[in-house]
């Protein structure tokens, strides 16, 4: 028996909606759109929701627009069904519902990422620990300690006290012997790096080594520090230096093949900060395909870094990375359709909407509030008094009609600005929220569009109380979770589901 599914929409959107689930027939479900008075989907929350939907009927799940807010529990309560939020653009429901494919699962790995603080000795314990909580939110498993040539680290061990008692697990890297004799007594879960030389400091300590060669082309001297720890029967990470470009970046990764080649079953690490850090380019598509690299030689873990500013994200891209790779090689799929986390300045499908479908919505407006849709042609704003197309914000102003509306001057600005970005790098708009940038994505802001919408309408109360001109087209007060009965140049969103 198939399920049945209630859509809750605004009146701009009704039409749009009925077409894209038209379009998606047949389906394993059956439905019904319920429209509920507001003119965009957007504004509608769970206690205007409440007001104007007596019962959910037949229905066994109720899909509200994704960019509603507020607690659905309030509808679950009160229906006795599930709801859930759809996508914040309708067009993306067939993908919503898998027609794109099923919804992917990033839930599994195999890399461990370790995340070096490379300025550690230079921090307060509070400081390692803040920059280690960082990292650990952006998916770093091990957090290590670097320690700089030269520089005292006195407070090595208190660093490594702190970071255990948070639960961390933690390694320290150094080429001091005295170093890393310290930090495998202290409790340190993995000393950075051991070489043929120095596999002594290993029958001294619990830690776990990774060995590395004592030159990065003499791989014959690697192999000897992995016999020497094999004969140990100790456990122990190889890792054969991954070098910058163009100084043996190609010949280094062919070491990494001939040593997984030579040891298929021994743990290996390959250090990626040579290439984010020391190339200047977007960290997204080198992590991208490192990780893929990574994940066919099967490499277990990865040292990450995170100095330079272009690549202040590179942890937290480093694990979608090893989640989309993973799960393309057990799927034996090309690594696409798993995420756009690692989709930092583009977007698959950026201009949902064709010209003509806004022709045709903005000839249903009906008030004053401006709309802002993007679409190949550039960015179309419009209203009741007429629809203006242009990919240059300064020749759209003219037609705005806002010289002496500063709180709307400066909102559309701020949309049009966005508009234009998303437009010239062929990125997915949505008006009202921040354009999307992949993991370097902040936490939006959802207060500041709501207080700033609030504030607006609050001008206009007070302007139409000093000037007291009898407009009769609505209450003066204005419900907190209801659309605004009038208004001059209300803020709204353009139609989503």
């Amino acid at each position: 028996m198939s399920e049945n599914l209630l859509f809750l929409t605004g009146k701009l959107a009704e039409k749009s909606l009925h077409k894209v689930l038209a379009d998606m027939q047949p389906t394993e479900f059956s439905y019904r759109v319920a429209q509920l008075g507001v003119s965009v989907a957007a504004l509608l929350t769970p206690q205007l929701i409440m007001r104007r939907l007596p019962d959910a009927g037949d229905a066994d799940r109720i899909i509200v627009p994704g960019l509603c807010r507020g607690d659905l529990g309030l509808l679950e309560e009160k229906y006795g069904i599930p709801v859930e939020r759809g996508p914040d653009d309708l067009k993306d429901l067939p993908q919503f519902f898998g027609r794109g494919g099923r919804e992917p699962d990033l839930s599994m790995f195999d890399v461990k990422i370790f995340a070096e603080i490379v300025e550690a000795p230079q921090l307060t314990v509070e400081g390692v620990v803040a920059r280690a909580e960082e990292f650990r939110r952006q998916g770093a498993d091990v957090v290590d300690l670097g320690c700089l040539p030269n520089t005292p680290f006195p407070h090595l061990r208190d660093s490594i006290d702190a970071l255990k008692e948070l639960g961390f697990k933690v390694s320290v890297d150094s080429l001091n012997t005295d170093d890393l004799l310290l930090a495998g007594r202290a409790g340190a879960d993995y000393l950075l790096s051991l070489t043929e030389k120095t596999l002594w400091i290993a029958d001294e300590v619990e830690s776990t080594p990774i060995l590395i060669p004592t030159a990065p082309t003499n791989l014959r001297s690697l192999y000897r520090a992995i016999e020497g720890m094999l004969k140990r029967g100790k456990p122990f990470i190889a890792d054969a230096i991954l070098d910058p470009i163009p100084f043996g970046f190609t010949e280094s990764i062919v070491r990494y093949q001939r040593l997984r080649k030579r040891y298929p079953d021994i743990n290996i690490m390959m250090g990626v900060g040579n290439l984010t850090e020391l190339t200047d380019a977007d960290t997204t598509g080198i992590n991208a395909m490192l990780f893929g690299i990574i994940t066919e030689l099967k490499v277990n873990a990865v040292l990450a870094t995170s100095v330079s500013t272009h690549a202040t994200y590179a942890v937290a891209e480093a694990d979608i990375a090893r989640r989309i790779m993973y799960a393309a090689r057990e799927e034996n799929r090309l690594p696409r359709d798993y995420s756009n986390g690692l989709l930092g300045l583009h977007d698959k499908r950026p201009f949902t909407y064709t010209p003509q479908e806004v022709e045709e919505l903005a000839a249903q407006i009906k008030d004053p509030s401006f709309r802002i849709i993007i679409s190949k042609d550039g960015m179309h704003v419009f209203n009741r008094d007429g629809i203006h197309c242009d990919t240059d914000p300064f020749r759209l102003y003219p037609h705005l009609n806002v010289d002496n509306d500063g709180s709307h001057a400066f909102y559309l600005g701020v949309e049009l600005a966005r508009a234009q970005i998303a437009w010239q790098l062929k990125k997915r708009y949505s008006q009202d929220e921040e354009l999307e940038w992949g993991c370097a994505t902040p936490n939006k802001d959802q207060e500041g569009r709501v207080a700033h919408r609030d504030a607006s309408l609050k001008e206009k109360r007070e302007k139409r109380a000093e000037k007291d001109d009898g407009i009769t087209c609505g209450p003066r007060k204005i419900e907190t979770d209801a659309e605004a009965a009038c208004g001059p140049r209300k803020i709204v969103k353009a139609p989503d589901a």
